[in-house]
């Protein structure tokens, strides 16, 4: 259970958000909406927000010019994570990770269970680190947004959660950033 001591610092974080869609538009963006309305209450900074084709090269290319801003800590994207037709984020994404966040998947899976059911095996939610940033990709629905922000990212992003946190190791990121 996190713990939230009121005698400790918020840091916020710069956030980007990448919808990774074929259809998608603005106007019908719903997880994106959900997630820029997530980090907005939870006091971080939209960095920027994109929507982007299911294309492997074209994330790539947005995500790495993201992981190369330093203005950009986190990365949460929503969409393309399936196992059916153009769905390509972690091919996309996981070759640009220095390292790996094999827990953020294998969590959200089991707390994805209790909503969906053993549906929650089609889902292929990855996290990593690349070049000092936090990268997040998750289901294109607004009900798996949603349960990997109140289960997961919302307390591994702010500072205050105990005994650690994802937000607290943004300086030692720095540290080693290239």
């Amino acid at each position: 259970m996190s713990r939230t001591p009121d005698d400790a610092p918020f840091l916020p974080l710069n956030v980007a958000i990448a919808t990774v869609s074929d259809s998608r538009s603005e106007a019908d963006d719903t997880s994106g909406d959900y997630l820029c309305e997530q980090v907005a209450a939870a006091g971080h900074r939209l960095a920027d927000r994109r929507i982007c084709p299911d294309d492997v090269y074209e994330l790539r290319a947005l995500f790495s010019a993201w992981i190369a801003e330093p203005g950009v800590r986190v990365i949460i994207s929503t969409g393309g994570t399936g196992i059916t037709g153009r769905d390509s984020t972690p091919e996309a994404v996981a070759p640009l990770f220095d390292k790996a966040i094999d827990g953020f998947g294998e969590l959200f899976r089991q707390v994805s269970f209790q909503d969906i059911g053993a549906s929650t095996v089609q889902s292929r939610a990855v996290a990593g680190l690349a070049n000092g940033t936090l990268v997040f990709c998750l289901p294109g629905s607004t009900g798996a947004c949603r349960t990997a922000w109140t289960s997961i990212l919302a307390s591994q992003l702010d500072s205050r959660t105990r005994p650690c946190n994802f937000a607290q190791l943004i300086a030692r990121f720095d540290e080693h950033r290239t």
